[in-house]
């Protein structure tokens, strides 16, 4: 397991949603962030609470503000450099991807194209 500083960045409310959600659980679970084929665009994000236990040697981890976040090495390729935000908005609210590494997004804010 490597640790990799920069590959993501949380704003405050991002942060705080994410410790409101992490609390849900019993166990030590780490958020994992990813990417899968789908979307409208081509490609959409992944986010899911796992067990710490399952992390695996390739993925890369970051500590950040009390909670572990973690991404598969061939996601990372996409996700480098993400900042994830938060709105609670009731439309257009939720959790919301500014990717550097899109060259194109789909209106929903979910999908991209590398």
């Amino acid at each position: 397991m490597e640790e990799n500083m920069n590959f993501i960045t949380l704003t405050e409310p991002a942060a705080r949603q994410i410790k409101i959600l992490k609390s849900n659980f019993d166990n030590e679970v780490c958020l994992r962030i990813g990417v899968k084929q789908g979307g409208c665009s081509g490609m959409s994000y992944s986010m899911n609470f796992e067990s710490v236990s399952s992390l695996r040697e390739t993925d890369e981890v970051l500590m950040l503000d009390s909670f572990l976040v973690a991404c598969d090495p061939k996601s990372l390729l996409y996700l480098y450099g993400l900042s994830l935000d938060y709105s609670s908005e009731l439309i257009g609210g939720g959790f919301q991807f500014s990717n550097p590494n899109a060259s194109q997004t789909c209106g929903c804010g979910k999908s991209f194209s590398g």
